[in-house]
């Protein structure tokens, strides 16, 4: 005869329990205060980070939203609406529909909007380490790069 443990019950007693614990029984760990929303949003922008990168090597072409060749807005675009979410087709409009972050609040999947005064005219995908995938210019082609200016804004996919 076999001892069972009625886990709800024990965690109950115990109050709390730990990481490790939790993953032992095949729990999901959410932060403290954070949604289940919130980790459902984080999957999507993992999700459009890889999308991005197997993209990788793809032309640059004015207007291009996928899925040969993409401008650094289609690329969004088409990252996210793979990844489960649709974002309006133009940089300024990403950036208007973002919720605004600051720089070190970043993570992987969020938007890097590159600016000049109030105009934003460029946009990224955040791969984490100050690199973003995006697509840069006519001749050129998807590809990570390290962000070169600190002019940049950054906006999180709700």
């Amino acid at each position: 005869m076999s001892a069972q443990v009625h886990v709800p019950s024990l965690f109950s007693r115990a109050g709390t329990i730990s990481a490790l614990t939790l993953a032992a029984v095949g729990g999901t760990l959410v932060a403290p205060g954070a949604s289940p929303d919130a980790h459902a949003a984080s999957a999507v922008a993992t999700r459009a980070v890889k999308v991005a990168a197997s993209k990788a090597g793809s032309p640059y072409h004015w207007g291009a939203t996928g899925p040969n060749s993409f401008d650094c807005s289609g690329l969004a675009v088409y990252s996210y609406k793979e990844a489960g979410k649709s974002l309006p087709r133009t940089t300024q409009q990403q950036y208007n529909g973002s919720k605004h972050i600051s720089a070190t609040s970043r993570r992987k999947g969020d938007l890097v909007f590159f600016h000049s005064g109030g105009y934003v005219y460029h946009v990224g995908i955040y791969a984490g380490h100050s690199r973003i995938w995006h697509a840069p210019k006519t001749g050129s082609s998807v590809r990570l790069e390290h962000i070169w200016t600190k002019d940049v804004w950054y906006g999180r996919v709700a």
